[in-house]
C-alpha cells in the first residue's frame, strides 16, 4: 500500500509552529459511515472504508408509474417488466429493449404484476396479485392464457408472489394465504399442489442448473428445498432462519444458496387464515411485511440479514444490512449483489468474508425490486417510482464522489489533505471548494484542483466540501482490485481565532460563595435577571445560567457572569473594579476559571462601584495571539459602615443628615 501523509498546513499560511500545534484541526473521512453520507456518482463505498471506482449506473425507463413488482429478460437483451398500482387494472408488462424503447404486452384487471418468466420459445410466463391467475404471452404480446386459476384449487391461495420455471418448461408458482407451491406441467393440464406448509405465503422461488427447486417462506422464516426431477418428492426444510420472512434467493457455481431475511419473529404478525363454513367473519389480509414496506416507503427498523447455506447444508449470517430491506439478490461475474429498500441502494456481498459488503450503487428510486441479467452487466427494477435502470460489469470510464459539505463552526482556512490510497495515483483526482453559506450553489468558490503534494488554493471560508474524481481502465470490474482505492482524506483546517464574549454580569451585594463548605441554612440565590415581558432566563440553554446558592454575608459581594467562545477556546477570566466617577479600574482578581467571584467590601469606602469582567481564550493560545472580551457590570452600592446612635430628640450635628441610614434616630 502506497501511503501519502501531509501533516503541515500550505505554505501560504505564514503561522507559527506554536499556533499550528495549538490551533490546526483536521476533518477526516475514513470511515463507511462518514462516507455514506456524500455523494456517489459511480463510485463504490466499502464498509471497511475506502472509495473505489464503481460501475456504470444508468436508467434504461421510466414507466411514470409507482411500482416495478417483477423483471425478467431474454437472449436479446430485452427486459420485461411487470407493473403494478394501487387500483384495478394496473398490471401490465411492459417490454423494453436495450435502449430503452418500451412496448406494452400485456395488461390484466389485477392490481400487479408479481411474477415473470422468459420460456425458451420467447413466450412470457406473468403471474398477477392478488387474486390473480398465471398467464401465457405470446412473444408479440396481445390477449394472455390463464394456465393457472387458484379459485379451481381446493386451497384457493389469495396471493401468487413468484414463478420460476425448469429445463422441461413446468412452471412452478409460490402462492401464500395459504402457503403453497404449485406445478403447471409443461404439456399444459390441471395444476399440481407440489407441497403446502403451515406457514402463510411462500414468498420466493429459486430453480437451480440440477433441477433443485428452493422456495422461502413468511411467517417462520424457513427455506425448502425439492428435488423436480424425483416422483413424488417431499420438501425438506433445510434451514429456519432467525429473520420470520425469506424475501430472496440465489445459488453460485459451487452449488452454495444465499437468502435474505427480513423482520423479526413474533412483530407484526399476519391475521389468521380463512377459515371455512358459515362463521359470519370477515378477514382482511395483509401483504407480507416486505411487500408493505415498499408500498408505504418506510424504514424498516429490523434492517435485513443475508445469509449463506453451504453446499453440504451448512447455514450462517453473511452478512447484516441494519437499515435496508433486501428485496433480491443475485449472483453475478463470481460475486454475490444485493437490491435494497428504502434507499434504493445496490450492494456487492463478499461471500469470502462474512460482514463485509460494498455500496454500489444510489439508485433514483426508494426500492430495488427485481434483478434481471443482460449481457453486459444486470437491469433493476425499481418502486417508487417504477423505473429500470441497468448496472454494467465494467467500471464507469469516469465517477465521482463528493464529501458532504463540511462546516467549521466559524471563518477558517483551509491548509493542506491528507489522503491514504492504495494504487495507482494517476487514476484518481482530488478537487476542493469553499464558501460562508451552507449550500455550495449559493456563492461558492470554483472546484479547485489538489496539487500532488496535497497543497490547497481555495479561499478562507466556513464551509468546504471535496470530491474525488476516478479514471478507471474501461476493462477492469469493480472490485477486482486494480484500480486505485481511496482509505482516507483528511483536510488540515485552522479556525480564525475571535474574541470570547462576555454576555451578561450580575453583581449582588451582601453574598458569599464559599468554596468547598457545606449549604449554609441561611441562603441568597445569585440569577441572572430575566428579559423584560419573557418568563424566561437570558442564557436558558447555557448550564452555567442555573442559579447559584450562595452564603448571606452583609460584608461580601458576589459577582456572576455568562461568557462564550465561538472557537470553543477554553477561556480563564479577570475581575476589575472602579468607583462611580473614577477614571481607572483596579484588578481584584485575574486568571479565574470560575464563572463567578466573591470579594470582601469592608475594605471598600462606601460608594457606588461597577465591576468589569475580562474574558481570555489564553488557554488556547499563545500571548500573541490571544483575545479578550470584557463587559461592565450595572452600579451597585457599598455600604458597611455601621449606623452611629443619636439624641433621640434632635441632631448631632454629624452634617450628614441626608444619609438616613447613620442615625439611629432623630434628624
Amino acid at each position: 500500500m502506497r501511503r501519502h501523509s501531509v501533516l503541515v498546513l500550505a505554505a501560504t499560511m505564514t503561522l507559527s509552529s506554536a499556533v499550528l500545534a495549538q490551533g490546526t484541526k483536521l476533518w477526516t473521512v475514513d470511515r463507511y459511515d462518514t462516507m455514506e453520507r456524500g455523494s456517489a456518482d459511480g463510485v463504490a463505498i466499502r464498509n471497511d472504508g475506502r472509495l473505489e471506482a464503481g460501475p456504470a449506473v444508468s436508467q434504461v425507463y421510466d414507466s411514470a408509474k409507482s411500482y416495478a413488482w417483477s423483471l425478467a429478460s431474454d437472449a436479446a437483451g430485452n427486459a420485461y417488466v411487470g407493473l403494478g398500482g394501487s387500483s384495478a387494472g394496473s398490471a401490465q408488462v411492459m417490454r423494453v429493449s436495450g435502449d430503452g424503447k418500451a412496448t406494452k404486452l400485456f395488461e390484466a384487471r389485477e392490481l400487479a404484476i408479481q411474477g415473470l418468466a422468459v420460456e425458451r420459445d420467447g413466450s412470457v410466463i406473468a403471474a398477477t396479485s392478488p387474486d390473480g391467475k398465471v398467464y401465457r404471452i405470446p412473444q408479440a404480446g396481445g390477449t394472455g392464457t390463464a394456465i393457472f386459476d387458484p379459485s379451481t384449487t381446493e386451497e384457493k391461495p389469495k396471493y401468487l408472489w413468484d414463478i420460476a420455471v425448469s429445463k422441461t418448461g413446468d412452471v412452478y408458482v409460490a402462492a401464500g394465504a395459504p402457503a403453497a407451491v404449485y406445478r403447471i406441467p409443461a404439456a399444459g393440464g390441471k395444476a399440481q399442489l407440489l407441497f403446502k406448509t403451515a406457514d402463510q405465503h411462500i414468498r420466493c422461488l429459486l430453480m437451480t442448473a440440477d433441477g433443485t427447486l428452493w422456495a422461502g417462506s413468511d411467517g417462520s422464516g424457513v427455506v425448502y428445498r425439492i428435488d423436480t426431477k424425483a416422483a413424488n418428492a417431499k420438501p425438506f426444510a433445510v434451514y429456519a432462519a432467525p429473520r420470520r420472512e425469506i424475501t430472496a434467493l440465489a445459488a453460485d457455481a459451487a452449488g452454495n444458496i444465499y437468502v435474505a431475511g427480513v423482520g423479526g419473529k413474533g412483530t407484526t404478525p399476519l391475521p389468521p387464515l380463512p377459515v371455512t363454513g358459515n362463521v359470519g367473519v370477515s378477514i382482511t389480509f395483509v401483504q407480507p411485511a416486505s411487500s408493505t414496506a415498499a408500498g408505504a416507503n418506510a424504514l424498516v427498523p429490523e434492517g435485513s440479514d443475508i445469509y449463506r447455506i453451504d453446499k453440504d447444508g451448512t447455514p450462517g449470517r453473511l452478512v447484516q444490512l441494519k437499515d435496508d430491506v433486501v428485496y433480491a439478490l443475485t449472483f453475478r461475474n463470481n460475486a454475490l449483489l444485493a437490491s435494497t429498500g428504502n434507499r434504493g441502494r445496490i450492494y456487492r456481498i463478499d461471500t469470502n468474508r462474512p460482514g463485509t459488503f460494498t455500496d454500489l450503487a444510489h439508485l433514483d428510486a426508494a426500492q430495488g425490486i427485481a434483478f434481471a441479467p443482460v449481457r453486459d452487466g444486470v437491469m433493476i427494477a425499481t418502486a417508487n417510482s417504477g423505473k429500470l435502470f441497468r448496472i454494467t460489469d465494467a467500471a464507469a470510464k469516469e465517477s465521482t464522489y463528493t464529501s458532504e459539505v463540511f462546516d467549521a463552526q466559524s471563518f477558517s482556512q483551509w491548509g493542506r489533505i491528507e489522503t491514504r490510497i492504495d494504487g495507482a495515483e494517476k487514476s484518481y483526482e482530488l478537487w476542493m471548494r469553499s464558501g460562508n453559506v451552507e449550500s455550495p450553489l449559493m456563492g461558492w468558490s470554483e472546484w479547485s484542483r489538489i496539487a500532488a503534494d496535497g497543497a490547497v488554493t481555495v479561499p478562507a471560508g466556513r464551509y468546504a466540501q471535496w470530491k474525488a474524481v476516478f479514471h478507471p481502465s474501461a476493462e477492469a470490474n469493480p472490485g477486482s482490485g486494480a484500480q486505485a482505492t481511496i482509505d482516507s482524506v483528511g483536510v488540515n483546517y485552522l479556525t480564525r481565532n475571535v474574541a470570547p464574549v462576555v454576555d451578561e454580569i450580575v453583581v449582588q451585594p451582601g453574598a458569599r460563595m464559599a468554596a468547598s463548605t457545606p449549604t449554609p441554612t441561611t441562603t441568597v440565590q445569585v440569577g441572572f435577571p430575566q428579559p423584560a415581558g419573557s418568563p424566561t432566563m437570558n442564557f436558558q440553554q447555557d448550564p452555567n445560567s442555573t442559579p447559584l446558592t450562595a452564603q448571606k454575608d452583609k460584608s461580601g459581594v458576589t459577582a456572576r457572569w455568562l461568557a462564550h467562545d465561538d472557537n470553543g477556546d477554553d477561556m480563564m477570566f479577570a475581575v476589575w473594579y472602579r468607583g462611580v466617577g473614577e477614571k481607572n479600574w483596579r484588578l481584584l482578581k485575574d486568571k479565574i476559571t470560575d464563572r463567578y467571584y466573591s470579594f470582601d467590601s469592608s475594605l471598600l469606602p462606601d460608594g457606588s462601584y461597577s465591576v468589569k469582567v475580562v474574558a481570555s481564550d489564553g488557554p488556547a493560545h499563545t500571548d500573541a495571539d490571544a483575545m479578550t472580551g470584557e463587559r461592565e457590570s450595572p452600579v451597585f452600592v457599598v455600604d458597611t459602615t455601621p449606623p452611629v446612635p443619636g439624641a433621640a430628640d434632635g441632631c448631632i450635628g454629624c452634617g450628614r443628615c441626608e444619609e438616613d441610614s447613620h442615625h439611629a434616630g432623630g434628624t
